[in-house]
This record gives structure tokens, C-alpha cells and sequence, in this order.
């Protein structure tokens, strides 16, 4: 309290180069420190003006985001006032099988990385016979430049609950449980608060939040899994598929976070008006997460399609620092370095695959010209090497001999021969082991030598 103002927390914008972000009757003031609060109220500190009409905004396709700023979390009136649980309400109108077409037309794929359909993931749960059936929702954000997941959990943790609640419905389970990593704690205590408060709404089916260790690995869903049974955190073979052994042997959904936030806004506005979003098999909208050396970092939805340079250089305003941007890396610690001149890749899933790159979680990492791609590219190996779960002989003993490879060519030794192994290396690391965090390793590494071969020899 401040002479008489009330302030209260509400969901981000996502424009986080201005935060702390006041809002007065929908007007901004950015960057506000405790000592401005009585020059804000006396009505003569400097405001952004309206904060919906900034053009950070207002070329977005909100979706996922339609509410963040406008709502206060844990506000059941605030979710009803702004179509929360209208998803809901039609999925119980149309039934589990209309529910899962719904999600089929809507063309929505895994917003965690595999980008894999929801719809063909939810009917193979559905169509499969079992006494119990899970959702588990994937919220172990642990990429560098992601923050989309936390920011759903800790800024609209109703719209994820009702996602969760439409997926129950749609395949027939009865309990479902978030895991969250324990770096988290706020989105920790607002999903707990936004849960018992909405409990009675999604009844018969029940949500439990699970907090995570911190293990990188146990993003893989099958990991994940191990490690909400109490197990330890390592990647199961498949077959069989989580879809049919899933969580304590049953079928179970395993969605990321911002899958399972879409579907809300799918049910309630129809699987054909999403799928007008996007370009070729990447329909929809994708929170892209801006971050590392960029002027106008934070969280842009927008439909696939966009560019990479439109994203980078239009929408991120560059470098930080005001130097060249030497590449961005896209999809976390294990996702390929983009150099300046692919800047006109359409963020598509099957273009980036075509690129060998990956979309993942839409983290964006900017780096300028001062960065060393040698150092990038050991710091990919040391990282596998630090996170593997042990389980696979290409991920355990490969980012070892990664790290160790180059060192050498860091100093200067055989480097032309160690680039070779270090490509073999990389070959047999990407097709043979079990998970993605061995089997994506490679593509920082070799990306980084394919387009900065300077900063090897």
C-alpha cells in the first residue's frame, strides 16, 4: 500500500526488458523501482503509454497468451470473465470422441520439441483398453532461453488445469499429475493455490503437482515418468510407447505444458480456426521465447511461418551489447547454431529438420560477434556429458570423449584429425543412443564447425 493505491501482482505481458512493468488504468510505466512509486501516483513519471496498443503486442497472435497482463492468477473470477473453462464446458457438450477430433482438426503437434500430433497421441490413449489412465503434464522447463512454461504456470495456471481436464475427459483418466522442476517455485505455489480452488470444477478428475530434482534428462518423457514413480531419472527403451505403458505400467498422455495450454482455446473456438494459424503441417501459434544478447527480450506468440531474421533482428531489436548478431542458437543447450545468413528460415518444424536444426521448446538464444563457437560447441558435449543419464553407451562414454576431443582441438593438436572423429563421434552419438539428449548433442557441435569453421583450426 501507498497512499491509498493497491497494488497487485497480475500475469506478464512478456516484455521483459521493461520489467518491473506497473500498470495504472492500462496505462504502463516501465523498469519501476520502489523510489518512482510516488512520482507514478502524483501522475507525472514517464509511461509507455496504453500497454495493449505497444507494437511489441500488437503484432502477436495471442492465443495461449490472450490473457497475460490483463489477469490476476489465481482469480477464478478473472478466468471466468475472459472464456475460462468455455473448453471445458464443450468438450463435456461434444463427448471424448468429438473432443479428440476437435484436437485432430486443430492439427495441434507437441509444443515440448518432438512436435509430435496431439491428436494421434490422445487417441492411442483413448483407443487403448486399461482399469486406470493418466495425463502427466511436462513441465520441466530446463532449456536455456525458455521461460513459456513457467511463465503459463505462474501467470494463468486455470488455463493449463482446464487443458488437462479436457485431455482427461477425451481419453478416459481419472488423475493427473504436473511435474515441475523444483527451480520453480512460484509456478510451484500458484498451480497448488489454482488447484484447490479448482478443484470442484474439474471433478471427477484430480490434479497433483510433483517437483523435479533439476535433472535435464528428466524433460524425456520416459525419464519423467521414472522419476514420478520414485524411480531413478533414466530413459526407458520403447516399445513400449508411454502412450500404451505409461506411468505405473497404464496408458498415459504426457503433453508439455504449452500443449495442453492450447487446448482450452482450441475447444472453444474450433480445431479449423487454429489450424488457420501456421504454414504447411505446423499449424497454430508458437510462444517464441526471446533471450541471451537481445535488445527486446521475452515471450512473442505468433503463428509458424515467421521468419528467423524477422524474429531476431524486427522483433528482438538485435544485440544487446549493439554489436553483429553471429548466430542465435534455437531449441535449447542441444539445438543448432544458426548463422546470420540462414536468418531467412520460416519457423516451420519441417524446414528446420530440412536445415538440421530444431524448433524444441522455441527458445531463441542470441549471441554477437564476440563469441567463441570452440568453447560453444565443447560447452554442448560437457553439458551431455554432465546431464546423461548413464543409461546408453553413445550418450555416456560419447560427450566424454566429445569434451575430451575438443580440448585437443581447442590447443591445437591433430585438428583436422579430431575434427573427423569428432564427426564420426557425433554420427554414432545422433543414431544410436536412446534419448534426444544424447542423439541431439551433435547438432550444436556440428553445426557450430560447419558454420564457424574459423574458430576450430
Amino acid at each position: 500500500m501507498h497512499a491509498g493505491a493497491e497494488v497487485e501482482r497480475v500475469s506478464s505481458w512478456g516484455m521483459h526488458w521493461l520489467e518491473p512493468l506497473v500498470d495504472v488504468e492500462g496505462v504502463g510505466y516501465a523498469n519501476v523501482t520502489a523510489d518512482q512509486v510516488g512520482t507514478i501516483l502524483a501522475g507525472e513519471a514517464e509511461s509507455i503509454g496504453a500497454i495493449a496498443e505497444h507494437p511489441f503486442l500488437t503484432v502477436q497472435s495471442r492465443l495461449t497468451f490472450a490473457r497475460a497482463g490483463k489477469t490476476r492468477p489465481t482469480s477464478l473470477d478473472d478466468y471466468y470473465a475472459s472464456e475460462g473453462w468455455l473448453g471445458l464446458a464443450k468438450a463435456r457438450a461434444i463427448g471424448a470422441d468429438a473432443t479428440i477430433e476437435t484436437v485432430f482438426a486443430s492439427g495441434l503437434r507437441g509444443r515440448g520439441g518432438a512436435g509430435f500430433p496431439a491428436g494421434i497421441k490422445w487417441k492411442t490413449v483413448a483407443s487403448a483398453e486399461a482399469d486406470s489412465k493418466y495425463i502427466v503434464c511436462n513441465a520441466d522447463e530446463g532449456d536455456s532461453a525458455t521461460f513459456a512454461d513457467r511463465m503459463v504456470m505462474e501467470g494463468d495456471p486455470f488455463m493449463l488445469i482446464e487443458g488437462m481436464a479436457i485431455a482427461a475427459l477425451a481419453v478416459g483418466a481419472s488423475k493427473g499429475y504436473v511435474y515441475i522442476r523444483s527451480e520453480y517455485p512460484h509456478a510451484i505455489a500458484k498451480m497448488e493455490a489454482a488447484i484447490a480452488a479448482s478443484t470442484h470444477l474439474v471433478a471427477p478428475f484430480v490434479v497433483e503437482v510433483r517437483v523435479g530434482a533439476g535433472a535435464y534428462v528428466c524433460g524425456e518423457e520416459t525419464s519423467l515418468l521414472n522419476s514420478l514413480e520414485g524411480k531413478r531419472g533414466e530413459v526407458r527403451a520403447k516399445p513400449p510407447l508411454p502412450a500404451l505403458e505409461g506411468l505405473f505400467g497404464k496408458p498415459t498422455v504426457v503433453n508439455n505444458v504449452l500443449t495442453l495450454a492450447a487446448i482450452p482455446w482450441i475447444l472453444t473456438h474450433g480445431g479449423e480456426a487454429y489450424a488457420s494459424y501456421g504454414m504447411g503441417r505446423s499449424k497454430g501459434t508458437m510462444p517464441v521465447q526471446l533471450a541471451g544478447n537481445v535488445k527486446y527480450g521475452g515471450l512473442f506468440e505468433v503463428g509458424f511461418g515467421i521468419t528467423l531474421g524477422e524474429l531476431v533482428n524486427d522483433i528482438g531489436g538485435g544485440t544487446e551489447s549493439g554489436r553483429p548478431v553471429r548466430c542465435v542458437q534455437v531449441g535449447g543447450p542441444l539445438g543448432a547454431y544458426i548463422p546470420p545468413s540462414r536468418f531467412d528460415l520460416p519457423f516451420d518444424y519441417e524446414a528446420f529438420a530440412a536445415a538440421d536444426a530444431l524448433i524444441g521448446h522455441a527458445g531463441i538464444t542470441v549471441f554477437d560477434d564476440t563469441v567463441d563457437m570452440a568453447q560453444m560447441a565443447r560447452f554442448a558435449m560437457e553439458f551431455c556429458a554432465i546431464e546423461s543419464c548413464g543409461k546408453c553407451t553413445p550418450c555416456r562414454l560419447g560427450s566424454t570423449r566429445g569434451v575430451e576431443t575438443l580440448d585437443q582441438i581447442i590447443a591445437g593438436k591433430n585438428v583436422e584429425a579430431n575434427l573427423a572423429l569428432l564427426a564420426d563421434l557425433s554420427e554414432t552419438m545422433k543414431f544410436g543412443s536412446l534419448c534426444a539428449l544424447g542423439g541431439f548433442t551433435p547438432y550444436p557441435v556440428m553445426s557450430a564447425i560447419t558454420h564457424f569453421p574459423e574458430d576450430f583450426r
